[in-house]
């Protein structure tokens, strides 16, 4: 039963991949960039990357956390919120939902 909550955990550990410029020239070295929830380690999220990606194997895990900021639209002040994101090297094939074109 453990292991059943464990594996609900990992899956839900990767919110979204961040596609920025910087990181689709990335994906050339193997390397991907995830945005995560703020208490998964770097354990976890190998795991998490390794169970949504079956057959690719994790060698590096870096994360990054990333404070709120303020912005403005118009005369309206407010924060982002704040985040955490993974940049993760692969060994294997890559990701093609996630390569550059």
């Amino acid at each position: 039963m453990k292991n059943t909550a464990n594996t609900e955990r990992l899956y839900g550990i990767i919110k979204k991949p961040l596609i920025t410029e910087k990181s689709v020239g990335a994906t050339t070295l193997g390397q991907y960039t995830f945005e995560v929830v703020k208490d998964a380690t770097k354990i976890e999220i190998a795991q998490a990357v390794e169970l949504v990606f079956p057959g690719r194997k994790v060698t590096k895990v870096r994360t990054v956390y990333m404070p709120s900021h303020e912005k403005r639209m118009g005369y309206k002040f407010g924060r982002t919120d704040s985040s955490k994101k993974a940049i993760v090297t692969i060994e294997g094939d890559p990701i093609e939902e996630l390569v550059g074109v």
